[in-house]
């Protein structure tokens, strides 16, 4: 028999396997619609993606400014007397090889009173690492800082600003924080000094971080006018601990971080 055949309301109805099987389906989808209330499969999932934190929302104008440092260091103790001289305390991430090399860095930073965060042990893809790498890597990196600063790293920043759900879990699951950024200064790419300033200047809002690196080459340069235009703006610089809420907090879909 090639078809199947049905009774309704006294008559004889022969489906064909064609028309039976195109019936099958939308009853099936009829169900799951049912099932679920309608509701929007993807957008539901989409809703749990694991975030760093890019900003935070604050009442007052506060901001972070932050600085990478992987590389060399020939410009940091120009960067401590300029944030000095404008008493900013600023959040440094910093990576383990780095801590190793340049151990007197790491001391002046934290004797200035900024803090050294960790920025990974060797700037390693994190999300081509297993959860135990993940782990191992982060305690190798706070076990340098430590060792230099007394203090342990609480704040996780990802090289090359890479993450994803298994990464951010794995953090969590340490009681660390992974920080983004929402500000880009692009000074890595050797812009000017003018076009760094403008750049972040134009972008900075309340509870915004703004990411720069230790070694580029006109950030020390731009530095003292992004300061002044925050100060006469009304903004007070503060270290990315203090910017952000430690407990009772979501992060929404933009990665901001919001307070319960």
């Amino acid at each position: 028999m090639l078809g199947k055949a049905f009774k309704f309301k006294g008559k004889t109805l022969l489906l064909s396997r064609k028309k039976l099987a195109i019936v099958s389906g939308l009853l099936l989808a009829a169900l799951i619609i049912y099932i679920v209330g309608g509701s929007p499969i993807v957008g539901a999932s989409a809703t749990m993606r694991e975030l760093p934190i890019y900003c935070v929302q604050r009442d007052g104008k506060f901001v972070s400014l932050t600085f990478d440092a992987a590389w060399g260091n020939e410009d940091t103790e120009l960067l401590i007397d300029i944030l000095g001289r404008y008493n900013i305390k600023a959040t440094f991430f910093v990576v383990g090889d780095w801590v190793r090399k340049y151990p007197e860095s790491v001391k002046a930073l934290h004797d200035a009173g900024h803090e050294v965060m960790n920025h990974s042990n060797t700037h390693a893809h994190f999300s081509r690492l297993s959860a135990q790498q993940i782990i191992d890597d982060i305690n190798a990196c706070n076990n340098e800082i430590e060792a230099v600063t007394g203090v342990r790293p609480t704040l996780f920043r990802a090289p090359f600003g890479e993450y994803d759900d298994h990464v951010i879990k794995t953090l969590n699951s340490m009681g660390m924080y992974t920080i983004q950024w929402d500000v880009d200064s692009l000074d890595w790419k050797d812009l000017s000094a003018a076009q760094i300033r403008d750049r972040v200047t134009s972008r900075i809002k309340p509870g915004s971080i703004v990411l720069f690196h230790n070694a580029a080459k006109h950030t020390p340069e731009a530095l003292p006018g992004i300061i002044e235009w925050i100060i006469k703006n009304g903004y007070t610089a503060v270290k990315v601990s203090d910017l952000i809420y430690k407990d009772n907090y979501t992060i929404n879909h933009e990665g901001k971080q919001i307070p319960s």
